[in-house]
């Protein structure tokens, strides 16, 4: 970790402390950004990004505030720790804010173990360009495939480090590297869109520039003469790329800011059936190359690996130290910030327990419904848990799919739907939220 932004990060909070804090953290952020998209195989856009940003928040008798800035000067950081200090002697006071206790936090970790870093070289401009021209042209090669929206193609490297009052110091490195390609099928008001799209930490994992524009453009193809499906009550399989979008919905349910406000579904849960028996839900912020490991939180607390969901049954919230001591309870290392903001709670890694049938199989047992590949808005009642969403795929009929849909809607209830879910075996293992295709029975759709 650069000693530079180790250093900044702990000037920052001794600027804090001789402005009258009571405690303080900080966080510091280096980061560099590239970015090429081409269009009719030409150069269209190439954006590159680097700087240096940085968080302060303090806390004075039980009241908080933050500022963030992009300037690392002695003297603009004495301004920030003089603004803050009194921004947070205005805030309502909060009993439950404070920083963690010194013998909570982290103190040994493996960075390295972790491979969040790519050491080979960053890309040059014309590595990415190559790879996103590769991308289009192997998208306009697909029959059907009428024009290409956007082929673009990415590179970030960031390093982050936080220190605090209490004692804690730490940070590390991310890489990431990235590929898009949106395809179009069709002319005029017949035109139908869908992409492919792939991000690895390391570069030497994200798959060729080719494969990604093939798929995106024979995607794009299969949707060709999409209509409206029937309406009635039908089984619904949610595609292992938006399946994720399920169990997205649990998890702001079992938020700690959630249910400290009795605002989820799932408030009174604990402890309750919400997933079929033998379905578990698993958080690891320590798997190795994945983009959500992380060694501690945003509050020094150290991470491990824990069940959200076990057999079915709810077994923790999702917290930082502020909710969990609202609700009397330990904090869960959920904790994530930026630099302009206090920390809150937020998942890292996810494992949902895959089934044992393949998505094709789940589509044969089905029978007749709807396959779901893409969705549109949402409008969800986070008390009820009342769920009505647009999406669009493909009518399945006699297990098989019969043709491409869209303009429909999807309705239920969370809570019921999730019950009774039924996994399928295609996560995909290198994402952060390892999700399977997903078939819910029994939810009404709209259509023609």
């Amino acid at each position: 970790m650069s000693d530079t932004l180790k250093s900044l990060s702990a000037r920052l909070v001794e600027a804090a402390i001789k402005a009258g804090a009571d405690a303080a953290d900080a966080i510091a952020v280096q980061g560099t950004s590239l970015s090429i998209d081409v269009r009719h195989g030409k150069l269209e856009t190439a954006e590159r990004s680097e700087g240096t940003d940085i968080g302060l928040r303090v806390i004075i008798d039980g009241r908080q505030a933050c500022v963030s800035a992009s300037d690392t000067r002695d003297v603009t950081i004495a301004e920030m720790a003089e603004r803050v200090v009194a921004m947070a002697a205005e805030a309502p006071q909060d009993p439950h804010v404070g920083l963690a206790d010194p013998a909570q936090l982290a103190r040994e970790w493996d960075i390295a173990a972790l491979e969040l870093s790519d050491a080979t070289p960053d890309p040059s401009p014309a590595e990415l360009e190559e790879d996103a021209r590769r991308a289009e042209a192997a998208a306009l090669a697909v029959a059907g495939v009428t024009q290409v929206q956007s082929a673009g193609a990415g590179y970030g490297r960031r390093q982050i480090h936080m220190s605090a009052s209490n004692g804690f110091s730490g940070g590390y490195e991310r890489t990431d590297r990235g590929l898009s390609c949106v395809a179009i099928s069709g002319e005029g008001t017949g035109m139908e869109r869908d992409y492919a799209g792939e991000g690895r930490i390391f570069q030497a994992d994200l798959p060729d520039a080719a494969e990604i524009g093939t798929l995106a453009g024979e995607r794009a193809v299969s949707r060709h003469g999409a209509r409206k499906p029937k309406t009635g009550a039908f089984p619904v399989l949610y595609d292992e790329r938006i399946s994720s979008t399920l169990i997205g919905h649990i998890l702001s349910a079992i938020n700690g800011a959630s249910i400290a406000r009795g605002s989820s579904w799932l408030r009174d849960a604990m402890g309750e059936q919400v997933l079929p028996k033998g379905m578990s839900l698993i958080e690891d912020p320590l798997r190795v190359r994945a983009t959500g490991s992380r060694p501690f939180d945003a509050e020094g607390l150290p991470t491990a690996r824990r069940a959200l969901i076990e057999d079915g049954v709810l077994q923790s919230w999702v917290l930082d130290l502020a909710t969990a001591r609202k609700l009397g309870l330990d904090s869960t290392a959920n904790a994530a910030r930026g630099t302009s903001s206090p920390p809150s709670p937020s998942v890292t890694n996810l494992d949902l327990t895959q089934g044992a049938k393949s998505r094709d199989e789940l589509l044969a047992d089905m029978g007749t419904g709807l396959l779901v590949t893409s969705m549109i808005g949402s409008s969800i009642n986070p008390t009820t848990g009342d769920y009505s969403r647009g999406a669009s795929g493909f009518w399945v009929e006699n297990g098989e799919i019969a043709y491409p849909v869209n303009e429909c809607t999807i309705a239920g209830n969370l809570r019921d739907m999730m019950r009774g879910v039924i996994a399928a075996n295609d996560a995909r293992m290198h994402l952060s939220r390892r999700v399977p295709s997903l078939l819910v029975e029994g939810l009404t759709l709209a259509g023609e």
